[in-house]
């Protein structure tokens, strides 16, 4: 099992660059993302720049508990809560009519991709935060993903402006969440299985 301790001072150092429009590297419950206050477009810029990535596609917000979900989507199916206390795996749902984040974060059809995180880091950055944090593999854009910190190109390494110590050591290869799209209506479909 991977350590669990999380450094009060890896938090603090964290918290306090996503408070200044910042760019953090960090791990999540799947892989290493590039993350930044999802409600602020100029740090979202920075990750489209960073990643080189198209700015058509969009990001995934992590939240730390699905009591926010109300908070940043407009219409919550009742069945996403069902579907979230289901997966024993992480599972990002791309949810129609998002609101109260950067635009820049939402899809051009008006949608966000949401994970609910059960990661210690993660969790406590994100309680402390009290806002979504952007998700998005720790990659150039078109490169493949990095399975744990030591694959993560030098480029993003320098490009973010911290980087978390947590979870730097664990080897383990990880994978990217499931993806699930779901209507308004309750009916979903699997992007990713």
């Amino acid at each position: 099992m991977a350590n669990t301790f999380v450094d009060r001072e890896d938090i603090n150092q964290a918290l306090e660059t996503l408070k200044n429009g910042g760019l953090i590297l960090y791990p999540t419950d799947t892989i290493w993302g590039i993350g930044c206050d999802a409600t602020n477009a100029e740090a979202v810029e920075k990750v489209f720049a960073l990643k080189g990535r198209d700015k058509s596609k969009s990001m995934l917000i992590l939240l730390h508990n699905d009591n926010q979900l109300a908070s940043y989507v407009k219409d919550i199916p009742d069945v996403a809560y069902e579907l979230i206390e289901a997966t024993d795996r992480p599972m990002t749902i791309i949810y129609s009519g998002a609101k109260n984040l950067a635009e820049n974060a939402i899809a051009e059809d008006g949608s966000i991709g949401i994970r609910i995180v059960d990661h210690p880091f993660c969790q406590q950055l994100l309680q402390r935060f009290r806002k979504p944090i952007i998700s998005t593999s720790a990659n150039l854009s078109g490169q493949p993903s990095a399975a744990n910190f030591d694959e993560i190109a030098d480029k993003i390494k320098e490009g973010v402006d911290y980087v978390v110590k947590f979870g730097q050591h664990d080897t383990a290869k990880s994978k990217p969440s499931i993806i699930m799209k779901l209507d308004p209506s309750g009916k979903f479909e699997f992007i990713r299985k």
